[in-house]
């Protein structure tokens, strides 16, 4: 039986690992910790929700009182950390919310997580005591034309979101090299899949494509990303969680480079096979580009030889079919968005 607490449950990855976890470890008790902001969405976890080893807790990561609670009142014993401001564009209008969720956040849970699970002679006090940190490859900063990020790959973060989840990759860091917290981070690369907050890329394209808006992509359109499943970054979480390799980092990612305007015209072909456009003519023709990002990185490429070697780790969703999924399930959620519209406009329409 483990008690673990999942923070930024409710966002885009966090609800995947959670329904992906409770069903692989129906033993587990889960606790999600979450403060619902824009990006957090309790419709992502309605699988779950009503199961007795499931609890929902809206709250700050940053509020130690609320903290302490939660590590006393259901005794955890574990925490995989996903909580995380994560727009880059946010973070570069605002990026005071990022020190503060994202560092100072970070930081009160691992100060909860010493004084729950270490006594004072910094020996442990529960059997497991696992801090999880999920983090990003952005914290690498860019690539050229060639290399992938390694573990080794020293740290060079040019937004200031980069740079939060630099710091508090380096905050799980020193707990583990100076208090002897047993820790992991993960670096992934970009995560795409159901439920993600329509901000992102992925969604922005299909959302834009199918309400006839034009498609914006960056600059030249020729910066590279490399794309991994949800699915399979769960996966790999998990693979890293249940080792006792304390104290590593793993890269994750998905061996799946491509420009962001190949990503936008492989997301047009599909939606020209799935939706079809009434007025004929193709999506792409929606593609525009538009003034840079500032500081935006070039390349990023993963290295993932580390947590397959050591851990057995391999994707096994293949890009174009689970990309595919991706658009579909979106598709559905943009026609029902449009149907419960057209009803209310319609039932409104008789007053």
């Amino acid at each position: 039986m483990r008690n673990v607490l999942i923070t930024g449950g409710a966002g885009f990855i966090g609800s995947n690992f959670i329904e992906f976890f409770m069903d692989k470890y129906p033993d587990y008790t889960i606790i999600n910790l979450d403060m619902l902001t824009y990006a957090g969405n309790l419709e992502n976890l309605k699988a779950v929700r009503e199961k007795a080893n499931y609890t929902f807790i809206q709250g700050d990561i940053c509020d130690k009182q609320l903290l302490r609670h939660i590590f006393r009142t259901y005794n955890i014993d574990s925490v995989i950390h996903f909580a995380a401001q994560s727009h880059v564009d946010n973070s570069i209008r605002s990026p005071q919310s990022f020190i503060q969720s994202n560092i100072v956040g970070t930081f009160a849970l691992l100060e909860i997580a010493k004084e729950s699970w270490l006594d004072t002679g910094l020996n442990y006090k529960t059997p497991f005591g696992i801090f999880h940190h999920i983090s990003t490859d952005e914290v690498y900063g860019s690539l050229g034309s060639s290399g992938l990020f390694r573990e080794s790959t020293p740290y060079a973060p040019n937004s200031p979101y980069a740079a939060s989840k630099a710091s508090s990759d380096m905050l799980v860091r020193s707990f583990h090299h100076t208090y002897g917290l047993k820790t992991f981070i993960t670096n992934c690369s970009n995560n795409y899949g159901p439920r993600q907050h329509h901000e992102k890329l992925i969604p922005t394209i299909i959302n834009n494509a199918l309400s006839g808006n034009a498609i914006p992509i960056y600059g030249d359109g020729g910066n590279v990303r490399d794309w991994l499943y949800v699915l399979d970054h769960c996966e790999a979480i998990d693979k890293v969680f249940h080792s006792k390799t304390y104290g590593e980092t793993y890269n994750i990612g998905g061996n799946n480079e491509y420009t962001n305007i190949q990503i936008a015209q492989k997301i047009c072909a599909i939606l020209d096979d799935i939706a079809p456009k009434k007025s004929g003519g193709t999506y792409a023709s929606q593609i525009t580009f538009v003034r840079d990002r500032l500081g935006h990185d070039r390349r990023y490429g993963i290295d993932s030889s580390k947590i397959s070697a050591t851990l057995g780790w391999q994707q096994t969703y293949l890009f174009e079919d689970s990309l595919r999924d991706t658009i579909i399930w979106y598709h559905n959620i943009f026609t029902q968005n449009h149907k419960k519209e057209f009803l209310c406009n319609k039932q409104s329409s008789r007053f």
